[in-house]
């Protein structure tokens, strides 16, 4: 690529708590624009979160460093003013590209720091706010307004001395007059105009199809409720389990197979909705003569559980439901009507959309490009079999390092006894392994794994936990050194 105008743009949309299986074959979620998407291009189907929460998993996207290293803990408006602040030393990827020439746009949830100030990050052009233009203060908070169908909405309510919240809610206004119509509209308005001389690169960037479940009517009415398939560990007895989970579950322990099928319902309408914004994007840039030269990733942040293993929400458990998100790339280079089971991670995409754009990835880093499995995902796949995780509670303090290799799946839990999964014989995570004896061997494999990947990226806390009250693992943090 010796030059800007053979350079591709870059169209990265982020979804936030999408679960990945909703883009799956024969799943009840209707998405043709992403369908195509994927005949068009790679799924990669073992796509996994750094951390299952939004500002985390989005500084680690622009950093390419794990939570730890960036210093977003959790969600940076739950918190004090001096906790969870992103370490600004290291470079994001778009000050990379601007510098090298792109043109940058930045539409929607950022989330990552406090001052929204994005031209600090690399983005030349942003609107953070104006995407939430038409939004009712009851998508941000959770509250109830004129505009739902009464008859429709539906609260959290109880136990007593919790505000009552938004759990879902019919609604008539169009998409393209409500919160999530704003992110394609400023993005279509920003590269209608862009010329073939000189490359750009835009995110489209969502709330949805996370937080209070208000969906439009039409798209809502795709969807026939009483067919809807629940979840199959939905009567999950977590058995073997942290008892946190156990505990967690017990807040949706009354909710019944038909309030179930209605909230997922609701859940996929929006992210039906959802898929007709990147439509209305790609349609755009295919009316223009930009869509060929452009690489489309479609992503999220991490999943949501809408009834998994009886949970809601996304922020208990070390489940597939929400660190496994979905991954699409489509474009010049990349391989077309491809999937692949390859273990990457959100924040891979770092040095992979730098490589993309025919930049060198910076270091250090705690990520790595996937370019060559997008190239070529039969042969690329070998290369990517581990992936890693972390979590640090959110306002509920807890530790939790995740380990994939190959279909295996190991929790280190700093709380209670740690989890072990066969994800190809067990998808669904339903038994426990970590105390069966035949898997000894294991645990300390794949726990000498995690102290290994603790090591590479300087996870100082953890590594420093050889006093004798703190020695909750297996193996301790030096055999991780070898």
């Amino acid at each position: 690529m010796d030059s800007a105008t053979k350079r591709p743009n870059i169209l990265l949309f982020i979804a936030d708590g999408m679960q990945a299986r909703t883009i799956s074959d024969g799943h009840d979620c209707i998405t043709p624009t992403i369908d195509g998407l994927i005949q068009r291009g790679v799924r990669v189907t073992g796509a996994h979160t750094p951390l299952p929460t939004c500002s985390p998993a989005r500084a680690s996207l622009m950093t390419g460093l794990l939570p730890h290293n960036h210093g977003v803990l959790e969600v940076e408006h739950g918190v004090d003013d001096d906790q969870c602040v992103l370490r600004t030393q290291h470079p994001h990827w778009a000050q990379h590209l601007r510098a090298s020439g792109y043109d940058t746009g930045y539409f929607g949830k950022w989330h990552v720091e406090r001052t929204g100030e994005l031209g600090q990050f690399g983005w030349d052009t942003f609107d953070i706010r104006g995407a939430r233009s038409h939004a009712n203060a009851s998508q941000k908070g959770l509250g109830v307004d004129d505009s739902m169908d009464a008859a429709s909405v539906r609260l959290y309510q109880g136990p007593e001395g919790y505000n009552d919240t938004l759990k879902y809610a019919l609604t008539d206004v169009p998409a393209n007059d409500r919160a999530i119509g704003g992110p394609a509209t400023l993005a279509c308005d920003w590269v209608k105009d862009k010329s073939a001389q000189k490359p750009w690169c835009c995110v489209v960037s969502y709330y949805e199809p996370n937080e209070s479940l208000v969906v439009g009517r039409e798209a809502y009415q795709q969807y026939d409720v009483d067919q809807i398939s629940l979840p199959a560990n939905l009567r999950d007895d977590m058995e073997g389990k942290p008892n946190l989970y156990r505990r967690n579950q017990q807040i949706w322990q009354d909710v019944s197979d038909a309030e179930w099928r209605q909230i997922l319902a609701c859940y996929y309408g929006r992210i039906t909705e959802l898929d007709a914004q990147v439509r209305r994007v790609l349609d755009l840039l295919e009316s223009t003569g930009q869509l060929q030269n452009t690489i489309v990733i479609f992503t999220s942040d991490h999943g949501r559980y809408v009834g998994g293993h009886g949970l809601e929400a996304h922020n208990f458990g070390a489940f597939e439901e929400i660190y496994n998100v979905p991954l699409v790339v489509a474009g010049p280079g990349v391989a077309a009507g491809q999937t692949t089971d390859a273990i990457v991670g959100f924040h891979d995409l770092c040095p992979t959309i730098l490589e993309l754009a025919g930049e060198k990835a910076f270091e250090p880093l705690d990520s790595r490009s996937f370019l060559d499995l997008l190239r070529d995902p039969d042969g690329a796949t070998p290369n990517h079999r581990q992936g890693y995780a972390e979590y640090f509670g959110s306002r509920f303090r807890l530790t939790q390092r995740l380990y994939w290799e190959d279909e295996w799946k190991f929790v280190f839990n700093g709380f209670d006894f740690d989890e072990l999964y066969n994800l190809a014989q067990d998808p669904l995570e339903m038994t426990n392994l970590v105390a069966l004896p035949e898997h000894a061997d294991r645990v300390k494999r794949m726990m000498t794994g995690v102290w290994r990947r603790m090591h590479e990226t300087g996870d100082t806390t953890l590594l420093n936990s050889h006093y004798h009250s703190m020695r909750f693992a297996m193996v301790g943090p030096n055999t991780g050194t070898a």
